[in-house]
């Protein structure tokens, strides 16, 4: 009785009880679909990939070891309805007439018997050609086509079964599919097959799984894992099947599984066991060693490879390894990564079999990146070798110490060089301790430490212009912090000089570092009140290259230009200027505002002008929540300009004077400053009735400056020196043009003279100059800080028409009541996007966040993405906020 076999579909065969050409008998296990586990997920999206190999006649699962291409291959064959045929292919099949007679005889095993005109292989080294044209034409003549899975097919390795194997595939037409599924590329011509359009692949990529897939196969090894922590340990493994399956059987017997899949060490797991036995060790020896090397690279090419093995051979290898599926993955342009757990298990690996490599390894990687200017990496591995006199140079030497302060990449080298030991003594670790210090605004241990780099640098070899040109980026940030002007100046000085010592080309890669020495010299001006001076290199760093490289101090610098407007008068420049710094932010894609908080400050102190008191409280907040910043003397007094007036205009006067001393230690003291300090306090005094007091202190305000010269003169004419205002206007230095919220000021004092002088059309004329300079910036404060003399001349109709609407409520339309006085909208262009404006318009339909995303058919979270932005455009912190504010700028 003939012997049986049950083939893919369940159909009982006869199975002709030959054996191979070898005389050994035919192994049935080969034949037999693979079992699929009880917690093996069927992916549909795979299945119906796989599908379309029934329209073409070669398919390809070409993926690593544990992707998942048996179950997958096996689970589809299993669902289908023609005859399949499956072999999984061993070592020996490497000889083309073991190969056939297996291959033969998993056509019977399948259901797709060949005749005897096909004959059998007799020879296990060779197989006739006519048997092989024999059986394609017996299956071209099928009227229903075969399935033909070759599982495990990269153990093929002889061209001469590969070509064979080509020619059955073409001439049996459209009676064989024949799928591959094989860790390796097949020697087959693929790009014909593809340019054809007689090819279906599913590679790697496809096969990984996706988070949501992750989480129902850890379901259904009994684990609950949300799909953010999915991603997680799908990112690490980059969705490996057999990664996640072995990770999920170690987590099962962990007390917290989910924490055990977010921390496990990739080195002492079952995935180390399988990544060393099915990768690592079936590799050749030269193959091996060079993998256990670049483990301590992120991303590598063949040249660096080769510089950590010291040999020359590493281009082949990894092309080789790429080709075969070994983990090793292919970035395009010659670049190579290692998956992420290879990685990790292969660096264990390393200092178990080669101890005390690593940190040569780490050196020779450092040394070759910098030959060839990857400087991040350079750090990286410098640091990693320990070798931090080398690390050290290697940011001096590129001219790259500004990049501690600007924002990119300051938390990442604070860090990496906080590891730096005391050994280290070279000028070039002396200059970064001073300038991780000086970061940190330690001032004490900072210039400690930039003097010794730069007595060190005066000892040692020349030719160190990048270093000292460092020093003199270092001296005039110190000299900023510590309010010493001609500190500034000659660092400046030094650092034109020695930019001229420096290849060009390293400026240009770096401007991050003439910007900061900018913006350094332009705030120290700007504390010793030479406006212009200041102007002029503020300016210039606001304008400089390097898009977000510099965005740090094109922001610092336009809000200090930001407060020379508010200082001169213009508040309407100001709060451009300063909204522009937060939008320039925005734009780069870096968190904003930035620590200093002068952008909150000028615009709060707009605000005071403006009477708009809640929204200068909502600034003066938001500016309080911010991470500490620069220390610097102009900050600290910005921030007590805005608060004091603020505090004194709600007539808290003594709080107001506490408020107004900037509280730093400067080496120089600012006129405009002490002037606005001294402005607060007068003004105090005259409001607690002490106008003798008040006109004393008003002797420490600067004459050079017009916006304290024309608050000094009201405060004079408020306390009955009337002389005394005229002759501060009078003396305004001819040569600054000042803005409208002096002219403003100036003109109503003048006015309140002519008035008091009995001078009344001199006075109507003069707040009818005022009246117009005002509206156009919306500046109430001066107004309502004038007192009553005023209010008789405003209810006149020429100047009650100027008043009304903005500064006095408009008249009320007929049959309508009148409405309380409105807040005056600010003069500003601010820029919202489509769907930010959508947003806000919904908001002032008292909708809800989860309404407006319902309505807008977006997510919760986009909604309030959404809104976080309007929030920071419109400098409000509350949606009522935003809503009144929108309807002042007109935009809704």
């Amino acid at each position: 009785m003939a012997e049986t076999y049950e083939n893919a579909q369940g159909t009982t065969v006869p199975i002709v009880p030959w054996a191979d050409p070898q005389g050994d008998p035919f192994l049935r296990t080969r034949f037999a679909l693979p079992t699929r586990p009880a917690t093996f997920l069927q992916r549909q999206r795979l299945v119906q990939h796989l599908d379309q190999a029934l329209g073409t006649p070669l398919a390809l699962v070409n993926g690593p070891a544990g992707a998942g291409k048996t179950l997958l291959a096996a689970d589809w064959a299993a669902g289908l309805r023609q005859p399949v045929a499956w072999l999984t292919v061993e070592a020996e099949d490497r000889r083309p007439g073991v190969f056939w007679a297996y291959v033969l005889q998993a056509l019977r095993a399948g259901g797709a018997s060949a005749s005897d005109a096909v004959g059998v292989p007799a020879d296990a080294s060779g197989v006739d050609r006519k048997l092989l044209a024999a059986l394609a034409a017996e299956l071209n003549d099928r009227d229903r086509p075969v399935v033909l899975v070759l599982d495990e097919y990269d153990r093929v390795t002889d061209p001469e079964v590969t070509e064979q194997l080509e020619f059955v595939l073409h001439h049996a037409g459209r009676g064989l599919h024949l799928v591959l599924v094989t860790r390796t590329e097949p020697l087959l011509p693929l790009h014909r097959y593809r340019a054809a359009g007689e090819l279906t692949e599913i590679r790697a990529a496809e096969l990984a799984f996706t988070p949501e897939e992750a989480v129902t196969l850890l379901e259904l090894h009994g684990l609950s894992l949300p799909v953010p922590a999915a991603g997680a340990l799908v990112d690490r493994t980059r969705g490996w099947a057999a990664g996640l399956r072995l990770s999920a059987l170690a987590a099962l017997e962990s007390a917290d599984p989910e924490l055990y899949l977010k921390e496990f060490e990739a080195d002492r797991s079952t995935v180390a066991d399988f990544l060393l036995a099915e990768v690592l060790r079936e590799q050749p020896e030269e193959t091996q060693g060079l993998l256990l090397r670049v483990s301590v690279l992120e991303r590598f090419c063949p040249d660096l490879a080769n510089a950590l093995t010291l040999r020359t051979d590493a281009e082949p290898i990894l092309a080789g390894l790429h080709r075969d599926n070994a983990f090793v993955e292919h970035l395009g342009h010659s670049s190579y990564q290692l998956h992420p757990l290879f990685r990790e298990i292969l660096r264990a690996h390393l200092r178990v079999r080669l101890p005390g490599l690593e940190p040569e390894l780490h050196r020779r990687a450092a040394r070759w990146l910098r030959r060839y200017g990857f400087l991040p990496e350079t750090l990286a591995h410098g640091a990693a070798a320990g070798d931090w006199d080398f690390a050290a140079g290697a940011l001096v030497d590129d001219l790259a110490i500004g990049q501690l302060f600007t924002g990119l990449r300051s938390d990442d080298l604070t860090q990496l060089f906080s590891h730096m030991g005391s050994d280290a003594r070279s000028p070039a670790t002396d200059v970064v301790r001073a300038a991780r210090d000086l970061s940190r605004h330690d001032l004490d241990h900072g210039l400690a430490r930039l003097r010794l780099a730069q007595e060190r640098l005066a000892e040692d070899a020349p030719n160190l212009a990048a270093a000292q040109l460092s020093c003199a980026l270092l001296e005039a940030l110190a000299a900023r912090l510590t309010g010493c002007p001609p500190q500034a100046e000659r660092a400046a000085e030094a650092a034109d000089e020695l930019r001229q010592e420096v290849p060009a080309h390293l400026l240009d890669k770096h401007p991050e570092l003439t910007a900061l020495l900018l913006t350094h010299l332009g705030s120290a001006r700007l504390w010793a009140g030479r406006f212009e001076d200041a102007r002029s290199a503020l300016t210039a760093a606001a304008a400089a290259p390097g898009g977000a490289s510099t965005v740090l101090p094109r922001e610092d610098s336009m809000e200090h230009l930001a407060l020379l407007d508010y200082l001169n008068g213009w508040p309407g420049r100001a709060e451009r200027k300063a909204l522009a710094a937060r939008s320039e932010m925005e734009r780069v894609g870096l968190p904003q505002p930035s620590g200093s908080g002068l952008g909150q400050m000028v615009l709060a102190a707009v605000a005071v002008d403006r009477h708009e008191l809640g929204r200068a409280q909502a600034l003066l907040d938001e500016a309080a929540q911010l991470p500490p910043g620069t220390h610097d003397p102009v900050s600290a007094a910005g921030r007590a300009l805005a608060t004091a007036r603020l505090l004194l205009v709600s007539g808290n006067a003594r709080a107001a004077v506490k408020a107004a001393d900037p509280d730093v230690s400067a080496a120089v003291a600012s006129p405009w400053a002490t002037s606005h300090e001294a402005l607060v306090a007068s003004a105090a005094h005259l409001a607690e009735g002490r106008p003798e007091r008040a006109a004393e202190v008003l002797q420490g305000v600067s004459a050079d400056q017009p916006a304290c010269a024309v608050e000094a003169a009201a405060i004079q004419l408020a306390a009955g020196r009337t002389g005394a205002a005229i002759d501060l206007l009078d003396n305004i230095h001819a040569g600054v043009r000042a803005g409208p919220a002096v002219t403003v000021r100036a003109a109503l004092v003048r006015a309140q003279a002519a008035e008091e002088a009995g001078d009344t059309a001199t006075a109507r004329r003069l707040v009818a100059h005022a009246l117009l300079d005002a509206r156009r910036e919306r500046l109430r404060r001066p107004f309502l800080d004038a007192g009553a003399w005023l209010r008789p001349l405003l209810a006149t109709a020429p100047l009650h028409e100027l008043a009304a609407g903005w500064l006095t409520p408009g008249t009320p339309r007929h049959g309508e009541r009148p409405r309380p006085e409105a807040l005056p909208p600010p003069l500003v262009a601010v820029e919202l996007s489509g769907r930010e404006r959508d947003v806000l318009e919904r908001l002032a339909r008292m909708m809800s966040t989860e309404e407006v995303a319902a309505d807008l058919y977006v997510s919760v979270n986009t909604v309030k993405t959404h809104l976080k932005s309007v929030y920071r455009k419109l400098a409000v912190n509350r949606r009522g906020d935003a809503v009144r504010r929108a309807r002042d700028l007109r935009l809704l």
